[in-house]
C-alpha cells in the first residue's frame, strides 16, 4: 500500500478542514453558521420528501414532530415510524426513528431521533512519516477508520385549541462529533401553527425560534500529525448560531374519480443572507416547494414534487423533481421516495428513502 501526501489529505482532510476550519475562526466568538444544521435539511418521512418536502400544513401523524409540531393532533393512537436513507450515492447514510401517543383528547407527545452519518472514513495519519517525508514501512497496518455523525433528539408536543386549530412546539438537543478530533453541542426549539378548514390546511412552523446555539470543542491532541498542513495554528472550538428559518404551508384535498388529490405548497423563509442560487429578497431568501399526491381508496398511493428551486444566473432556473409511492396494509403503511440532491446531471446520485409508520390501535382491532 503506497501513500503519497495527496492520497492521505483525501482520505479525510477535506471533510475535517470544512468543519473545523470554519467553525473556529476565534475560540470566544460566535458566528453565524449557514450550514450549523443542514444534516436536518433534507427532512424525514418518505411520503413527505416524494411530495418534494412541502409537508408543513400536510403533516398530521407521527412525522409531524419534525415538519410541524402542531399537526400531531392528528394522531388518535400510538404511532412508530422508522426511514433509512442513502445520500450522495451512499456516501451519507441517514436513520429516523419516531414514537408518538395521545396523553388526553386535546393534547399528544412525540419522541424523534435522527442520526446523519459517514462510517468508516480513512484515517492515514499514522500512516505517514513526516520527518522522512514518506510511509512508514507497512502503512496499512497504520491506517484506522472513524465516522463523522450528527445527532438530534426532538421531543415534541402538540395541543388542539379550538375546532380545527392546533399548535405545537418541539425541543431540540444537537450532537455532532467528527471521530475523536472535535464535538458540538445544540439546543433549540421549533413552534407551530395549524389550521384546517373544509378542503383547506394552512400551517406554519418557525423553526430554531430561540436560535440553535452549537458549541464546538477541539481536541487538537489528536490533530498534532496536522501541523504540517495547518502549522502553529491548529483549530480551536467556538460556538455558532444558527439563525431561525420560517416555514409556512398550505394544501388542498380533492376528490377526484375514485379518489382523492392532494395539492401542497411551501416556502421557507431563510434570514441568513443566503442568497446564492435561490430566490432572494435583500438577506432574505425564499425556498418554495410543491407536492401532490394521489390516493386510491386510501390504500395505495402515487406522489411527486419539487423540493428545490434555483435561479442560476448563467443557466436559468433549476429545479429538483421527486417521485414516490405507498400503500397501507392493515396497521402498517409503507412508503418510498426517490430523488435527487442537484439536478438530474448532478455527479452526486440520487436518493432512495424508504419508511414504515405502524398505528397500534389497529393492531388490535
Amino acid at each position: 500500500m503506497h501513500l503519497t501526501p495527496i492520497m492521505r489529505r483525501i482520505s479525510f482532510l477535506a471533510l475535517i478542514w470544512v468543519v473545523l476550519h470554519l467553525t473556529s475562526p476565534d475560540a470566544h466568538a460566535q458566528r453565524v453558521a449557514k450550514y450549523g444544521a443542514d444534516f436536518l435539511a433534507g427532512g424525514v418521512g418518505a411520503r413527505a420528501l416524494a411530495m418534494g418536502g412541502a409537508h408543513i400544513a400536510v403533516s398530521d401523524d407521527v412525522y409531524s414532530g419534525f415538519w410541524n409540531p402542531a399537526g400531531l393532533v392528528g394522531v388518535t393512537s400510538k404511532e412508530a415510524s422508522y426511514m433509512h436513507a442513502e445520500r450522495f450515492a451512499g456516501v451519507v447514510s441517514f436513520d429516523y426513528a419516531a414514537y408518538a401517543m395521545p396523553f388526553s383528547e386535546r393534547s399528544i407527545l412525540a419522541v424523534s431521533l435522527i442520526r446523519s452519518g459517514v462510517n468508516d472514513i480513512k484515517n492515514t495519519l499514522d500512516a505517514w512519516d513526516a520527518e522522512r517525508n514518506q510511509p512508514k514501512p507497512d502503512p496499512g497496518s497504520s491506517v484506522t477508520t472513524f465516522s463523522a455523525a450528527d445527532w438530534a433528539l426532538m421531543i415534541s408536543y402538540g395541543k388542539r385549541i379550538g375546532s380545527g386549530f392546533s399548535v405545537g412546539a418541539t425541543s431540540k438537543i444537537i450532537r455532532r462529533n467528527i471521530g475523536d478530533f472535535a464535538s458540538a453541542w445544540g439546543y433549540s426549539m421549533d413552534v407551530g401553527v395549524r389550521w384546517q378548514t373544509g378542503s383547506w390546511l394552512l400551517g406554519a412552523n418557525l423553526q430554531d425560534v430561540t436560535t440553535m446555539l452549537q458549541s464546538w470543542s477541539v481536541n487538537s491532541g489528536s490533530l498534532i500529525n496536522l501541523r504540517d498542513v495547518f502549522g502553529d495554528d491548529l483549530p480551536e472550538g467556538g460556538t455558532e448560531i444558527v439563525l431561525p428559518v420560517l416555514r409556512l404551508g398550505t394544501a388542498r384535498s380533492m376528490n377526484v374519480g375514485t379518489g382523492t388529490l392532494l395539492v401542497s405548497l411551501d416556502a421557507d423563509l431563510a434570514f441568513d443572507g443566503y442568497t446564492t442560487n435561490s430566490i432572494s429578497f435583500g438577506d432574505t431568501s425564499v425556498h418554495p416547494r410543491l407536492g401532490v399526491e394521489y390516493a386510491y381508496a386510501d390504500v395505495v398511493f402515487l406522489r411527486g414534487g419539487i423540493n428545490r428551486v434555483l435561479v442560476l444566473k448563467d443557466d436559468g432556473l433549476d429545479l429538483t423533481p421527486s417521485l414516490g409511492a405507498g400503500f397501507k396494509l392493515g396497521a402498517a403503511e409503507v412508503d418510498y421516495g426517490f430523488g435527487d440532491f442537484a439536478g438530474l446531471v448532478s455527479d452526486l446520485g440520487f436518493s432512495h428513502r424508504i419508511s414504515v409508520k405502524y398505528r397500534f390501535d389497529k393492531a388490535s382491532q
